[in-house]
């Protein structure tokens, strides 16, 4: 295994154009059962009894709710592969944002989901409310600023495999979250408090970021980080690193990918445990995930390690993988939360998780292709235990 290439960035400053649309579906079904018994269907199907005959429907138990902060916008991506930015013929716009990601991808699983963000007052800040609502998430969180844009992002994954983004925030509304603004009540209602990096980058949200982490804390949330590096918005390689890790201490579990170990790390082989475990694995963590595309993902509590395959496909667009594995692992974790203490019942949660990311590269955009909870069923038994 070797890192991926660092993706080529820029930032500007420039007017919302108006592009190519695209449809979004939502889908309902249910998450895995609050009790996985990890015994197979069959020798050879690679589905668990427990993931084949849960059928629940209905509401969720509060105390089932993830609720995911940060930012939210829309994702313009080509609408053929392989190609650079400059090259695309014509965009399709997709809603994306990792954490508004992971809060859809949960939802289409059959979880609780709420997300809190700011969009701009404008036609894509009510678009991106709307499918929230279309996909079952709580958008009671979510605040519209009259003097921001709804941001916007550029992304495509070129011929060379080298993934290229560029960024419209000048600033973007997402930026401009006040803690006066938090939904207080939504974030103490949260089983899971789940964040990323972005809103660390600037103020206020940097504050707001830090408030909602504490309220979530003291109601005894679990806190899930997936730092999701976008290193050309921040000021430099030095504040990304220090902003990153001003807050790894307090997370329960956090998901990097093998670009980000060599990043956080300062050069260090992503494949080594010595490194991961020495560097990254907080005394206070629960439980370390490290995704490897196609590869897999790795895991480390603080009793056990280990590696779970993934499923190999076609890949269309990587966009929002690594946000549709998290809303799997999340989804079980929210019905089981003492999941990282079994290493079976949470290889069985990983394999599910691996099998959301990999069915979301074969379709284009984030939110559009996270999968329901029975597409990643059906897929599960062609992935590598």
């Amino acid at each position: 295994m070797h890192s991926p290439p660092t993706p080529t960035s820029q930032i500007l400053s420039l007017p919302a154009p108006t592009l190519a649309d695209t449809t979004t579906s939502s889908s309902s079904s249910s998450c895995l059962s609050k009790r996985v018994t990890i015994n197979m269907a069959s020798p050879s199907s690679g589905v668990p009894k427990a993931l084949a005959n849960d059928k629940r429907g209905g509401t969720q138990e509060k105390s089932s709710l993830v609720v995911c902060f940060g930012e939210m916008l829309i994702d313009f991506v080509p609408t053929v592969g392989g190609v650079s930015l400059a090259e695309a013929p014509a965009f399709k716009k997709a809603p994306g944002g990792a954490p508004a990601n992971v809060a859809v991808g949960i939802s289409r699983l059959g979880g609780s989901s709420a997300f809190i963000g700011k969009v701009g007052e404008d036609e894509f800040g009510y678009m991106l409310s709307n499918i929230l609502k279309e996909n079952n998430v709580d958008n009671s969180g979510m605040r519209f600023d009259p003097s921001a844009r709804t941001a916007l992002a550029f992304v495509t994954l070129r011929a060379d495999g080298e993934r290229e983004f560029m960024f419209f925030r000048n600033p973007s509304a997402d930026m401009l979250l006040h803690e006066s603004e938090l939904e207080v009540d939504l974030l103490k209602k949260a089983s899971i408090f789940h964040y990323g990096s972005i809103t660390l980058i600037e103020e206020p949200c940097r504050s707001t970021h830090l408030a909602a982490m504490d309220i979530a804390k003291r109601s005894g949330s679990i806190l899930s980080y997936d730092p999701n590096l976008r290193l050309p918005l921040w000021p430099s390689a030095d504040a990304a690193r220090q902003g990153i890790l001003s807050i790894w201490d307090q997370a329960d579990i956090i998901k990097i990918s093998e670009e980000e170990i060599s990043f956080l790390t300062s050069g260090d082989d992503p494949d080594d445990d010595n490194v991961v475990l020495k560097k990254l694995f907080h005394p206070n963590l629960k439980l370390l995930l490290v995704t490897e595309g196609s590869e897999g993902c790795r895991y480390y509590t603080q009793k056990f390690n280990g590696r779970v395959g993934g499923l190999k496909v076609k890949a269309v667009d990587t966009t929002g993988a690594g946000d549709a594995f998290v809303s799997g692992i999340l989804c079980s974790l929210a019905s089981n939360l003492n999941l990282f203490q079994d290493e079976m019942k949470l290889r069985e949660a990983l394999l599910f998780a691996n099998a959301c990311g990999a069915l979301t590269v074969i379709e284009r955009g984030a939110i559009p292709a996270l999968p329901t909870r029975d597409a990643v069923l059906q897929a599960m038994p062609n992935a590598v235990v």
